[in-house]
C-alpha cells in the first residue's frame, strides 16, 4: 500500500509541476499520463485526489478482510486495478477533449455546423486512433489481472478457512475429551491460533445444533 509519505509527495510533486501550456505540450503530457497512469508502477497521478484513493482501498480492505502479507497485497492489487480501470473512461474524454481542441480549425469551409462536428469528431479519432487502441488494449489486460487476483485471492482465503475449521474440530474433540476427562483444556498447549473461549463457543454451537437436529428428527417420527 502507499504510505502516507509517499501520497504527500505524489501530492507536492503535482503542485510543484508547473506543466506544459501549449495545447501541444498538453496533448503530449496527457498521453503520457494514459501510459503512466495504467502500466506504471505509480498509482496516484498528481491530478488525483490522495483522500479518495485511501478511501477507495480501505473499501477493498473492509470488503476482504485480507489475513497474512499475500492476501494483503492481492487486497492492494485489487484495488489499485480498479483505480485504474476507473480513470480510463476520463482519459478517453481527455484524449477526445485534447483532439477536439487540437482540430478545432479544421474543415472551417463546411457551412453546416453538425457536419463539421462530425468530421472534427472522425479526424480526432483518426488521429489518436493508436493511443484510443492503446486504452482498450490497457483496460482488457487490467480486466484481466482483476480476475487473476480475484480468484488467487479467493483461493486463498478459502483454503484459509478451511484449515481454520479442520483445526476447529480438532480442537473440539480435544476439548471433548479433556471435558469428559474433567481436565482442563487450553488450546495454547496444543498450538492453536484460536483462544480456548473460541472453542469453547464452538462447543456450545455444535451441542446446540446436534439438539436441533435430534428434535427434528424425534418430531418427524412422531408425525410418521
Amino acid at each position: 500500500m502507499s504510505t502516507h509519505a509517499q501520497i504527500q509527495a505524489n501530492s507536492v510533486n503535482g503542485q510543484l509541476s508547473i506543466g506544459p501550456k501549449t495545447p501541444e505540450g498538453k496533448a503530449k503530457s496527457s498521453l503520457n499520463a494514459v501510459k503512466t497512469g495504467l502500466t506504471g508502477r505509480t498509482v496516484l497521478l498528481p491530478s488525483d485526489d490522495a483522500a479518495a484513493y485511501q478511501k477507495h482501498v480501505q473499501r477493498f480492505f473492509d470488503q476482504y478482510k485480507p489475513a497474512g502479507d499475500e492476501e494483503s497485497a492481492l487486497t492492494q492489487s485489487l484495488a489499485d486495478t480498479e483505480w485504474r480501470l476507473l480513470r480510463i473512461p476520463s482519459l478517453e474524454m481527455g484524449i477526445y477533449a485534447i483532439g477536439r481542441l487540437e482540430l478545432s480549425k479544421q474543415f472551417e469551409h463546411e457551412e453546416d455546423p453538425q457536419v463539421r462536428a462530425s468530421l472534427i469528431e472522425a479526424q480526432v479519432f483518426l488521429t489518436y486512433r493508436k493511443d484510443l487502441n492503446n486504452l482498450s488494449i490497457q483496460e482488457g489486460r487490467l480486466r484481466k489481472q482483476r480476475e487473476k487476483d480475484q480468484a488467487e485471492l479467493q483461493k486463498l482465503q478459502h483454503e484459509r478457512k478451511q484449515r481454520r475449521e479442520n483445526q476447529m474440530t480438532q480442537a473440539w474433540q480435544l476439548y471433548h475429551q479433556a471435558q469428559k476427562a474433567g481436565e482442563v483444556f487450553d488450546a495454547a498447549e496444543f498450538g492453536f491460533e484460536f483462544s480456548t473461549g473460541e472453542v469453547e463457543r464452538h462447543a456450545a454451537e455444535v451441542k446446540k445444533n446436534c439438539a436441533i437436529r435430534n428434535l427434528t428428527y424425534y418430531d418427524q417420527k412422531r408425525a410418521a
